[in-house]
């Protein structure tokens, strides 16, 4: 079916996808004449930088998404849940699993997914974290494994249930494993009677020479140091070479090792979304490895002023010797581009090339303890732990979930709990494991 427009005088903006890029888009375009359309698969805006607290129950879902319509309904704008499934540049048309969506200009902000390097395999037994689907799974696995040592009497068993492998040494990955830390070592002990949580070991694995590549390295060093006071092993220069039920093997240089693990959290890469690389076809524009798409200078397509690409999809070479990061920053300030580079055509203005503006670089690693780039300034410890908090407590939409967040940290601060340990779901991990093997099995069978 045609979805029916408002008033199908006004030019017809439509932004697909509600994550960073989209939502700030979107908010920044106010104008009488325009009829603006929202897409998304899912009806809430996802604040993905906190997704590590709800896996490690610091934090509920509930706490950093927020309702598109609530969020937008002040800009009069309309909010459609569906799923694009594909583009028609020349005939300007979304195409949707349930009709299509004409449109004037076109913002395509569909985000990113888990990328395991040519290993799909991999994800039913390393589930990533980008959706709050995601982040539930991962909680699922990190206390079932706490509560499966606690009945397990075989202590070989039981170690491979209390080791914990964190693959990836960037932002997500040193959060993560810092999160699992204080977990483990702090909000779980005393807990249980057959095992003790100080026992537990978690491995963050990272394929280059320090955590945290794109941070200076005193910075990087800093993250390393503190995680390893937590009590983390940080293996560098370390690269996951297999993943089975009960394992992972590790090669680090010319030595091999085999690490006894259930629970295998993945924050090492990404990819662009599908639609980036259908796109691409209709466009006559190659997507690099990770399915992003070359953008112009004002973060069009070549030869399509009118579909702009954003956000995780889109592959932005105009400053710098490299493309800029695939980050929550990054997407907010293309986002607000975009609208006035809409709001000037339709104005018949010039508008300037984007360019973004480094405001810093913020991460993690435990209570009291972060690390901050800002550029002219590189500070560590409680200081830039302060900027970390009141930073994400800004950028959160919405008052309701800033007030919640806020009082949920102070309270976890001050008691070391954590409020939302909750296992949900069916307890699958045996099943997937079954899974994997039978489909390992057949695989070896042909």
């Amino acid at each position: 079916m045609r979805h029916q427009q408002e008033n199908p005088k006004r030019k017809q903006v439509v932004i697909l996808g509600g994550g960073f890029g989209g939502l700030y888009a979107a908010q920044a375009l106010k104008a009488p004449d325009l009829g603006i359309t929202l897409v998304d698969r899912r009806n809430f805006h996802l604040f993905q930088p906190l997704l590590y607290q709800v896996a490690t129950g610091g934090l509920s879902p509930g706490d950093i998404a927020s309702p598109l319509r609530a969020v937008l309904k002040r800009n009069g704008i309309r909010v459609i849940s569906a799923e694009a499934v594909d583009i028609d540049p020349k005939g300007q048309k979304v195409l949707l699993s349930d009709g299509e969506l004409p449109y004037d200009f076109l913002v395509v902000a569909t985000g990113s997914s888990h990328h395991y390097f040519g290993h799909p395999e991999w994800e039913p037994l390393a589930p990533g974290l980008k959706t709050v689907e995601d982040a539930l799974e991962m909680r699922r696995r990190i206390f079932l494994a706490f509560e499966t040592a606690e009945r397990e009497s075989d202590p070989q068993k039981r170690r491979a249930w209390l080791n914990f492998v964190v693959v990836g040494g960037g932002p997500t990955g040193v959060e993560l494993a810092g999160a699992l830390a204080e977990l483990a070592y702090g909000t779980l002990k005393g807990e249980f009677q057959n095992i003790d949580t100080r026992e537990v070991k978690i491995f963050l694995l990272e394929g280059t020479d320090r955590l945290l590549p794109p941070y200076p390295p005193k910075l990087s060093g800093k993250a390393e140091a503190k995680l390893r006071k937590l009590g983390v092993e940080v293996r560098t220069q370390s690269f996951l070479t297999k993943i089975e039920p009960g394992s992972v093997s590790v090669r680090r240089g010319e030595k091999s090792e085999k690490i006894p693990t259930h629970t295998v959290l993945w924050a090492a890469g990404v990819a662009a979304s599908p639609l980036g690389k259908k796109l691409g076809q209709r466009c006559g524009i190659a997507t690099d490895k990770a399915g992003r798409l070359p953008v112009e200078a004002d973060l069009s397509l070549a030869g399509f002023p009118n579909l702009f690409v954003i956000g995780d999809l889109a592959l932005f070479a105009h400053q710098g010797d490299a493309p800029l990061p695939g980050v929550a920053p990054v997407a907010m300030q293309e986002g607000r581009y975009v609208a006035k580079a809409i709001l000037d055509r339709l104005r018949m203005r010039d508008t300037k090339p984007f360019h973004y503006v480094n405001k810093g670089n913020l991460a993690v690693i435990g209570r009291n303890a972060a690390v901050a780039d800002l550029g002219f300034l590189q500070i560590n410890g409680f200081f830039a732990w302060l900027i970390w908090t009141f930073v994400h407590i800004r950028y959160l939409i919405g008052f309701d979930n800033k007030l919640l967040v806020l009082m949920q940290w102070a309270w976890n601060y001050f008691t070391r709990n954590r409020g939302a340990r909750l296992i949900t779901g069916e307890q699958l991990l045996p099943l997937i494991e079954t899974n994997f093997q039978a489909k390992d099995s057949h695989s070896a069978k042909r």
